[in-house]
């Protein structure tokens, strides 16, 4: 699987949970002799003005993340349009579904996974889409920037017993699609904040993902959202690629 990364997601750019020193090491510790890394570039303004208005990216600018924001929305883009050959993870921070329009918190900036999707919607090279969240929260800047646009359809799963979560992700992929991306956050873990998942239904989600990928002819990338245990964070984000490989 080609990971689209950059060396400054390793920085420690805020007091956040998301911008922990060591996060994205630990990933990298467990996914390094499997993967092939791209390096990522940032997104041109025009694309993230797709998403976010003026003021907004002028708020993200002078809080001083602008850089790194449009550096993770850069790399998602690269991810979507390498997801059309194979599979593509884009391991970035900040995350971005908690970015709205005009708006964002729960530490993210600029919306990284809608700001890639809006970019092939305008370049007519999807007609639909999908988007599975598969973070312990809600993707509620996704749904205001993609929920009105009238061609991707947003899954949140919030079911709390492993065996219903499965059930729900692989009959709501079972329709038509040019695109799935999957906002990968793995804060569901039952060692992180969501207490649902184990490490290995990471890698079923992986393998539904891909299998309803093919039976589509579509598509398919993930962009890295939550996940604040480091003690399982990087088994579960191998989990989940080695699942999509073998799906």
């Amino acid at each position: 699987m080609k990971v689209v990364f950059h060396e400054d997601f390793r920085m420690s750019y805020g007091q956040d949970p998301a911008a922990r020193e060591g996060r994205i090491d630990c990933i990298l510790d467990m996914i390094s002799n499997d993967v092939e890394f791209v390096e990522a570039k940032p997104a041109k303004y025009d694309d993230i003005a797709k998403c976010h208005t003026t003021d907004h990216i002028k708020h993200v600018t002078e809080l001083g993340l602008y850089k790194i924001a449009a550096l993770a929305a850069g790399a998602a883009i690269q991810s979507a349009n390498i997801g059309f050959e194979e599979p593509s993870f884009a391991l970035v921070r900040p995350p971005g579904h908690h970015a709205s329009s005009d708006f964002s918190w729960g530490y993210c900036f600029f919306n990284n996974i809608a700001i890639a999707i809006a970019k092939l919607k305008q370049e007519e090279r999807i007609r639909r889409a999908i988007v599975l969240d598969i973070d312990h929260h809600d993707g509620d800047g996704t749904i205001n920037i993609l929920g009105v646009k009238g061609y991707t359809t947003i899954l949140n799963p919030s079911e709390t017993d492993p065996a219903s979560y499965l059930a729900y992700v692989e009959e709501s992929l079972s329709d038509n699609f040019d695109i799935i991306g999957v906002s990968a956050g793995f804060d569901s873990h039952k060692e992180d904040w969501g207490g649902v998942l184990a490490t290995e239904h990471y890698r079923e989600i992986g393998k539904i993902v891909k299998k309803a990928s093919k039976k589509n002819g579509a598509a398919c990338f993930a962009v890295m959202e939550g996940g604040y245990n480091q003690e399982v964070l990087g088994q579960n984000v191998m989990e989940f690629m080695h699942g999509v490989a073998e799906g």
